[in-house]
C-alpha cells in the first residue's frame, strides 16, 4: 500500500507541477511549483521513512551517480558557507526560488525515494504526457488571442490581462502557457517529446512481434494517438518561439534517427517519414520565428519560381517585417554581455563563487557598461541565462566541475548500461543477411528505447540549459530521468539493512515522523500564506497606496522573516512617515522613521553585499530630509549611494541620484568651501551617469539644469 501511495504522489508531482500557478502569490508560476515540489518531498520522505520503521530495515537503492550526487552537494554546500547572501544560497532568489540550497536538498531526495522504491516508471511517464498535453491544450487558445489563464484570474477572454510591454507576455506571439514563459514551456516540452517518441516506438515495436507480416500498422490508435499528441507537441514549441527548445529537439531527432537507423532498422522508412511530418507539417503552418528561415517556409517563395511574373520598372524588395522592434536588443546580444560578466565573476571568485543564487547581486560587481545601451538595462538580471555559466559565477569552478561530473556520469552509465559501446564495436561484424532478417530489433527490448529517449530527453535540458536556465519542472527531470532509468535496471543493488529496537521506540519514531510532518508541511503554508500577503502588499504599493501596503508587508513579516519583507516595509513605512509630516502629525512621523530605520539597518547589518538595499537606504534618507530638515539625512543617503556604487560600479543609476543628492547638499550648504566640493561632486557624477550610458536622456536633463544653476 505504502508503494502504491509513493507511486501516487511521484505521479501527482509530475501531473500537477507544470500546471500550478495562482494569483494570489507575488508570482504566478514558479513560486507555487516550488512549494508544492516542497510538500511532495515532505510527503514522499514521510511514506518512505515510515515503510523502513514498519519493515525495520533501511530502504535505499545505490546509484551510480552516489559519489557525483555527494560531492555535487558538497560543493553548494561549501558555496553556501562562503557565500555573499545565505538566505538567498539557502531558499533560493525571492522571485525564482528554484536552484537554492533547500530545494537541490529536495530534488536529491526524489531522486533516492524514486530508486529505492518500487514506483511504476511506465505509468509515471504516461502521466508526464497526460499533463504536458493539458499544457498544450490550455496554451492554444492564447495563441489566438483568447487566454484561458486569463479567463480563469481576470475574467477575459482574451489577452489583455497580460503585460504587452514585453514579447515575454505575448501569449498570440510567444506561447507559455501554464510554465510562465516561452522558453521555460519549449524547455518542458523538449522533454516531454522524447517520452511520446517512447511510446511511438514502443508500439511500433509490440505492432512489429504480434503481426505474422512484421509490418507496422500505422491504424493502430495508441499509435495514432501519440502521433497526434507529438504534433501538437512540437507545434506548441514552434509557437513558443523558443529557439532553444526547437534546436533541442531537432539535435534529439536526429541523434534518435541516427540511432535507430544503426541498429534497430526495422520499419525505419515508415518511423522516420511519421517523425518528418510531425516535424515539417507544423513548422510550414506555425513558422519558427526566425525570418530567414520563414521566408522559405511560404507558399509565395515556391509559387514565384514556377509562376513568371511580368517585368517592372521598380520592384519593390521583398521585406519581412521584423520580429522585433528596432529599440529591443536582440536577446542572444544581451545573453553574451550577460555572459561576459559571468566569466569575469568567476575570475573574482574562483574557487566557491560568490554563493549559491547569487547572481542578481553579485552580478553588479562586474556587469559590463555595454549592458547599460540594451533595452533591458535596468532589468535586474537574477540568472546568468545559461546554467553553466550561472554555476561558475555562484559556486564558482568547483561548483560547475562538480555539475559537470555529476552530467557526464549519467552520461556514462547510461552508454555502459545501454551496451552501446559494444553493439558499435560488433556492428561491422553482423553479417549482411542477419540484418535482412531483422535480428536486431529482437536484440532492442523495451528497456534500451525507453533508456535512449529518456537520454535524448536528458539532452535536451543540457541544450536548452545552455541558453536559459533550469526551472521547477526541467531540475525535477534533471534529476528524475537518471532516476527512472536506474530504477529499471536490474544490475544495480539495493540496500536492505535491518535494524533492530523494541516496540515502543518504534512507536516513538513513528510519532516523531509525524509531527515532523506535520510541522514541515505547515512551514510550507506559511510561507505561502506569507507571500500571498507580500504580494497584495505589492499591488497596494504599485498604486501607491502605502498604507495599505505597508499592513500587507507587516503582515508578512510576523507569518515569516523575509528579507525582502523587511525592505518593502521599510520603504513603505518610508512614504508614510513623509505623508504623516505632510498632515502636520509630526511626533506620528518621527515614530514611523524610527521603525523604518530599524528595519533597514537590519537588512543592510544581516545583508552587506545587496545593493538593492542600500538602494532603499538611500531613498528612505530622502524621505527622512524632508521631515526633519536635517542635512544629516542627505549626508547619510550619499554614504548609502556610494557603498551601493562600490557594489554596483557600472550602474547609471547611482551616479544620477548621487548628482541629485549632492546638488540638494549644495543649496543647504552657506559655507562656500563645501558648495564648490558639493558643485564638483555633482558635475563629476552626472557626466559619471553618461559616461556609462550614452543615451541617458535623464542624465542629460539633469547636467543641462545643474549648469543653469551653478552659472546663475
Amino acid at each position: 500500500m505504502i508503494d502504491q501511495i509513493i507511486t501516487f504522489l511521484y505521479s501527482a508531482l509530475f501531473f500537477i507541477t507544470p500546471l500550478v500557478m495562482t494569483k494570489s502569490t507575488s508570482e504566478l508560476f514558479e513560486f507555487n511549483k516550488m512549494l508544492f515540489i516542497y510538500g511532495s518531498t515532505v510527503l514522499i520522505s514521510f511514506f518512505w521513512l515510515l515503510k523502513m520503521n514498519l519493515n525495520k530495515k533501511i530502504i535505499l537503492k545505490k546509484t551510480p551517480l552516489d559519489i557525483p550526487i555527494v560531492i555535487f552537494l558538497l560543493s553548494q554546500i561549501i558555496s553556501t558557507i562562503f557565500s555573499i547572501d545565505r538566505h538567498t544560497s539557502i531558499f533560493g532568489y525571492y522571485g525564482r526560488f528554484n536552484g537554492g540550497l533547500l530545494s537541490l536538498f529536495s530534488y536529491i531526495i526524489l531522486y533516492y525515494g524514486f530508486v529505492s522504491n518500487n514506483v511504476n516508471t511506465e505509468k509515471i511517464l504516461k502521466i508526464i504526457l497526460a499533463s504536458s498535453l493539458l499544457v498544450i491544450l490550455w496554451a492554444i487558445p492564447g495563441h489566438f488571442g483568447h487566454d484561458m489563464t486569463c479567463l480563469l484570474f481576470a475574467g477575459v477572454f482574451d489577452n489583455s490581462c497580460w503585460d504587452n510591454t514585453t514579447l515575454a507576455f505575448r501569449p498570440e506571439l510567444r506561447a507559455f502557457s501554464t510554465l510562465g514563459q516561452p522558453n521555460w514551456l519549449g524547455a518542458y516540452l523538449a522533454v516531454a517529446f522524447f517520452i511520446g517518441v517512447y511510446f511511438l516506438i514502443k508500439f511500433q515495436i509490440l505492432n512489429h512481434k504480434s503481426q505474422i507480416n512484421y509490418k507496422f500498422q500505422i491504424t493502430n490508435y495508441k499509435n495514432i494517438f501519440v502521433s497526434i499528441y507529438l504534433f501538437l507537441n512540437f507545434s506548441m514549441i514552434l509557437m513558443s518561439r523558443s529557439r532553444s527548445a526547437i534546436g533541442a529537439v531537432i539535435v534529439g531527432l536526429i541523434l534518435f534517427i541516427g540511432y535507430y537507423l544503426f541498429f534497430i532498422k526495422t520499419n525505419f522508412k515508415k518511423t522516420l517519414l511519421i517523425l518528418l511530418i510531425i516535424v515539417i507539417v507544423p513548422t510550414f503552418l506555425f513558422k519558427t520565428g526566425e525570418n530567414k528561415l520563414d521566408k522559405f517556409l511560404k507558399l509565395e517563395t515556391y509559387k514565384n519560381i514556377f509562376v513568371k511574373k511580368p517585368a517592372v520598372l521598380n520592384p519593390t524588395p521583398y521585406n519581412l517585417p521584423p520580429t522585433t522592434s528596432p529599440n529591443i536588443t536582440e536577446s542572444f546580444d544581451i545573453r553574451k554581455i550577460v555572459w561576459e560578466g559571468a566569466w569575469k565573476l568567476a575570475l573574482k571568485y574562483p574557487f566557491f563563487g560568490t554563493g549559491v543564487e547569487t547572481f542578481a547581486y553579485s552580478y553588479y560587481l562586474v556587469r559590463p557598461v555595454a549592458h547599460n545601451l540594451t533595452s533591458e538595462w535596468d532589468y535586474v538580471y537574477n540568472k546568468a541565462h545559461n546554467e553553466y555559466f550561472n554555476y561558475l559565477a555562484t559556486t564558482g569552478f568547483v561548483g560547475l566541475i562538480s555539475y559537470f561530473i555529476l552530467i557526464f556520469s549519467f552520461l556514462f552509465y547510461i552508454f555502459k548500461i545501454s551496451n552501446i559501446k559494444y553493439q558499435i564495436s560488433n556492428k561491422f561484424q553482423i553479417s549482411k543477411s542477419k540484418l535482412k532478417n531483422n535480428l536486431t530489433i529482437e536484440q532492442c527490448d523495451n528497456e534500451t528505447i525507453l533508456t535512449i529517449c529518456l537520454l535524448i530527453a536528458y539532452i535536451t535540458i543540457l541544450i536548452t540549459n545552455f541558453f536559459g536556465f533550469s526551472t521547477t519542472t526541467t531540475q525535477l527531470f534533471f534529476f528524475l530521468i537518471p532516476a527512472t532509468v536506474f530504477s529499471n535496471n536490474d544490475s544495480i543493488s539495493r540496500t536492505e539493512q535491518r535494524f533492530l529496537f523494541p516496540t515502543n521506540l518504534q512507536k516513538f519514531f513513528t510519532f516523531l515522523l509525524i509531527s515532523s510532518t506535520i510541522y514541515l508541511l505547515f512551514s510550507v503554508y506559511i510561507y505561502y500564506l506569507a507571500d500571498v500577503n507580500y504580494s497584495f502588499g505589492l499591488k497596494y504599493s504599485k498604486i501607491n497606496d502605502q498604507q495599505k501596503a505597508s499592513q500587507y508587508f507587516e503582515k508578512a513579516i510576523k507569518l515569516r522573516g523575509e528579507p525582502i519583507y523587511f525592505d518593502r516595509f521599510s520603504s513603505s513605512l518610508a512614504y508614510l512617515s513623509a505623508l504623516a509630516d505632510a498632515q502636520n502629525q509630526s511626533d506620528l512621523a518621527k515614530q514611523i522613521i524610527a521603525i523604518s530605520d530599524s528595519y533597514n539597518r537590519s537588512t543592510i547589518h544581516d545583508y552587506p553585499k545587496n545593493v538593492f538595499y542600500w538602494k532603499t537606504r538611500a531613498k528612505n534618507m530622502y524621505y527622512f530630509y524632508l521631515i526633519t530638515k536635517n542635512e544629516n539625512e542627505l549626508l547619510q543617503g550619499v554614504e548609502a549611494l556610494k557603498n551601493a556604487q562600490k557594489l554596483s560600479p557600472t550602474d547609471p543609476k547611482i551616479p544620477y541620484s548621487l548628482a541629485l543628492y549632492t546638488s540638494m547638499l549644495f543649496d543647504l550648504t552657506k559655507n562656500n568651501v563645501d558648495k564648490e566640493n558639493w558643485k564638483k561632486i555633482s558635475l563629476e557624477e552626472i557626466d559619471k551617469s553618461i559616461k556609462l550610458k550614452s543615451n541617458y536622456q535623464e542624465a542629460f536633463s539633469l547636467k543641462k539644469e545643474l549648469l543653469k544653476k551653478y552659472l546663475r
